[in-house]
């Protein structure tokens, strides 16, 4: 009587190097475009990377080198400023804020609550900030924003949007902008948008949306926008804007030097990746 072995079922070989070269795929028909809310940095990054892979004269490794730089430096404001965010350090409500162990959860991610939180503290900076740096004729008044001693703001909602679960370390960098322009003294709210920005993973780490009603506490009641506000959040719009089409502007051109660089190194038909071997002599 003979033992017959069972049969294994086959199963298809996985190749590491597919699995790691994987990362730098660039399908060029679906990437993001600049103005899209995906992982643009995150993209661009790894299409250098393909680019890298494949092999790189000196004269595109410089080119390469100087996009990265840019990245490095100017990354805040390619990813906020291209929706309308200020992210100079005399904007920002908080700047590289650090994330502490206790504002996790049990689920050992940074609480839901903390969001709102790092909200609440950036607002009440972003108007000392017109207090000291962009307003400061009428300094007292927005101190008193914030307070219960007359003219001030006042929650009315706010929707919170996580975009992927921050942990610690970290440091947080919160932007506050109009979502919309203030038109008149017969309006008694204004809306801000809020992103709040994980500085390890340079991404978007949650999006607020706060509606603020101006409310006269010595009164009790709400109070139209005041001509000094407007004057203010009409400057703000304005650059508001001009940040949004600079960082467009900034976003584009790095779009198209890098698809130069993946033209002239991987994306054409007699492309071979550089494996590391020596070559002959």
């Amino acid at each position: 009587m003979s033992l017959k072995l069972a049969r294994l079922p086959r199963r298809p070989f996985i190749s590491l190097r597919n699995s790691t070269s994987k990362r730098f795929e660039t399908t060029v028909t679906h990437q993001p475009d600049a103005t899209s809310d995906s992982r643009w940095l995150g993209t661009i990054k790894a299409r250098i990377g393909k680019c890298i892979m494949f092999g790189m004269s000196r004269e595109q490794a410089r080119d390469a080198g100087k996009i990265l730089e840019v990245l490095g430096r100017d990354w805040r404001e390619l990813l906020a400023g291209r929706h309308g965010y200020l992210v100079d350090k005399k904007r920002a409500g908080l700047s590289r804020h650090k994330v502490v162990w206790g504002e996790m959860d049990c689920m050992k991610h940074v609480n839901n609550v903390m969001y709102v939180r790092y909200a609440e503290s950036a607002r009440v900076n972003w108007a000392q900030n017109y207090a000291v740096h962009i307003d400061p004729q009428n300094q007292e008044k927005w101190r008193r924003m914030c307070t219960p001693e007359g003219y001030g703001m006042i929650m009315k909602s706010m929707k919170t949007t996580y975009l992927f679960p921050m942990t610690w370390p970290d440091h947080i960098s919160v932007y506050h902008k109009l979502a919309h322009k203030p038109q008149s003294k017969d309006e008694f709210s204004f809306k801000l948008d809020v992103l709040i920005v994980s500085e390890l993973h340079q991404r978007a780490a949650a999006r607020c949306e706060e509606d603020i009603v101006t409310y006269d506490y010595i009164k009790g009641k709400r109070e139209g926008l005041q001509p000094w506000l407007l004057d203010a959040f009409a400057k703000t719009w304005e650059e508001q804007n001009a940040a949004m089409n600079n960082a467009l502007r900034k976003i584009k051109d790095i779009e198209e030097k890098v698809r130069k660089l993946e033209v002239d190194t991987w994306d054409r038909a007699d492309a071979v990746e550089d494996m590391g071997t020596p070559k002959k002599t």
